[in-house]
């Protein structure tokens, strides 16, 4: 199928045959599970081995460790630096080989990391970047051993203060081979064609010029291994996409740059931006450092000018100018889906329900948790509203409409893992998009400057080809497969404890969580 939808789209633009060939070769991802160790050799760790000088290169530590963490040089009488991210801390005090105990000359102490306090924020905690780079690197779940807490954050609220009440024992016994997390994007019936994706997320836009190319790329593989999508953002559509048109979304944003009537061709869903929640009432921002000639020419505009996208759309002002939108997607592409994004206002069940009767299969809520480091503080921490409350509200209305499942309910903004997707499917959503947890993997360290400079000194979100350089797309892409492996993992063993058999029947399924504040009161009384 790769092979004859390649031919097709590429024999029209005379492409050479050698082009053609690497692009099909290109688009063969497979879910296979593989280490991908992290690329700095003294990776951020929560605990750190401390050698004093008393050490005499004895190797009692080598021998004893099974996590690896100690490296004597073979020829140079020296240890190379601990590898402190294999360490499990604490939990090996309990053991036979805790080397700080073995240690004849006791030269070795192991101390909590200070750079883990001061890594991430309230949301993403230190703890939780560390757990998402031990799933990016292994596909598993972290050992408990580790002591990661990481399923939720430190926000006080939102996510944050919800949990599931999972019974002392599931009601229905079930095996991993019986759970189903596959997910429909259409449900109007309408002879466009029906789309499963098999995880209930998708990769949230990030477009070219905001991200590395080996970023997009990453995650464009991820998708294609997990038969899902990612997304272009509103940055055009680069040429190197192409061999994942099957599993890419393209996006038609308020600044329409770079759109063209060849790309929404090529995709089977198309998206309209009509807002951000990181920065609703603002549009697209794109600062003139990241505009390099690549980016301008994508975007049709001036090298080294900064980049705004207006608000709105100056052709949508009704639910019939949105309407005529639509349908001009549909005409153009007669097989794609089309999405419609918005934020969260205090009205946006009605901005919901105003999407559906536009035409839309699928309506993405983006709350203000999400975005990029070029959102403002002020708008990301006070306009939006938080995607939790968004969600029922949406939920609730559209089923009072009697049309809630004839649309595909998207929720985004702050999904950081797997509980919480499955914690925005109970409330009400059918599944979620995903972003800020791919760039984790990939080794983002929340520090918030990705739109300053030359972008992101790891490499991740940057224009600059020197800084890109700094990650290989294989292991990129491996990265954030495992990441979805462990995820998926992660989900299937909640709804195994809930007795459910599919992700669709977790959804609007409130009863099965609680929220700390309600239940700290209900005992106070």
């Amino acid at each position: 199928m790769v092979n004859s939808l390649v031919h097709e789209r590429t024999d029209k633009e005379n492409l050479p045959p050698n082009t053609v060939k690497t692009m099909v070769e290109q688009a063969k991802v497979e879910r296979v599970i593989k280490p991908a160790p992290p690329r700095y050799r003294n990776e951020i760790a929560k605990y750190i081995i401390r050698r004093s000088d008393d050490c005499d290169l004895c190797g009692k530590c080598v021998e004893a460790c099974p996590q690896g963490v100690h490296v004597l040089k073979p020829g140079y009488k020296k240890f190379a630096a601990p590898r402190n991210y294999l360490c499990i801390g604490p939990s090996c005090q309990k053991t036979d080989h805790y080397c700080v105990d073995l240690c004849p000359k006791k030269a070795l102490r192991m101390v909590e990391n200070p750079q883990v306090k001061l890594l991430g924020d309230y949301r993403w905690t230190g703890d939780m970047i560390l757990a998402t780079w031990k799933m990016a690197e292994t596909g598993d779940l972290p050992s408990p051993e580790y002591g990661y807490e990481y399923e939720c954050g430190n926000s006080g609220g939102g996510f944050d203060r919800l949990r599931f009440k999972f019974p002392v024992r599931p009601p229905v016994e079930l095996s991993e081979a019986e759970i189903d997390t596959s997910l429909e994007l259409n449900h109007r019936n309408d002879g466009r064609p029906q789309i499963r994706i098999d995880v209930p997320w998708y990769g949230g836009g990030m477009s070219f010029g905001s991200v590395s190319t080996v970023t997009q790329l990453s995650k464009a593989r991820a998708a294609t291994a997990f038969n899902t999508f990612t997304c272009t953002g509103e940055g055009g559509y680069p040429e190197y996409l192409r061999p994942y048109d099957d599993h890419t979304i393209t996006q038609v944003a308020t600044g329409l740059f770079g759109v063209r009537e060849e790309t929404i061709q090529r995709v089977r869903i198309v998206e309209f931006k009509y807002a951000q929640g990181a920065k609703p009432g603002l549009g697209g921002h794109l600062l003139a450092d990241k505009v390099t000639p690549a980016v301008a020419q994508m975007r049709e505009t001036v090298t080294g000018i900064s980049l705004f996208s207006p608000f709105p759309f100056h052709s949508v002002y009704s639910i019939e100018d949105h309407q005529k939108h639509m349908d001009w997607i549909k005409h153009i592409n007669r097989r794609a889906l089309v999405s419609a994004k918005v934020s969260t206002p205090i009205d946006v069940d009605m901005v919901a329900v105003g999407s559906y009767s536009a035409g839309a299969h699928i309506v993405h809520m983006d709350g203000g948790y999400g975005g990029t480091g070029a959102a403002p503080d002020i708008a990301k921490k006070n306009i939006a509203m938080p995607i939790e409350y968004a969600i029922v509200k949406v939920h609730d209305f559209l089923t009072r409409e009697g049309v809630r499942d004839k649309v595909t309910l998207i929720a985004s903004g702050g999904i950081r893992n797997a509980y919480d997707i499955a914690k925005a499917i109970a409330l009400g959503a059918d599944g979620v998009v995903v972003g800020t947890a791919e760039l984790v993997a990939l080794g983002c360290v929340r520090c918030g400057r990705c739109e300053s400079g030359r972008g992101c000194p790891r490499g991740i979100a940057t224009t600059d080809e020197k800084l890109s350089k700094q990650i290989n797309l294989e292991w990129g892409a491996q990265r954030v497969i495992n990441l979805y492996a462990a995820w998926r993992k992660q989900l299937v063993d909640i709804l195994m404890r809930l007795g459910l058999r599919s992700v669709r029947e977790l959804r609007g399924r409130t009863d099965l969580l609680m929220h700390l504040d309600y239940e700290n009161n209900a005992g106070q009384r």
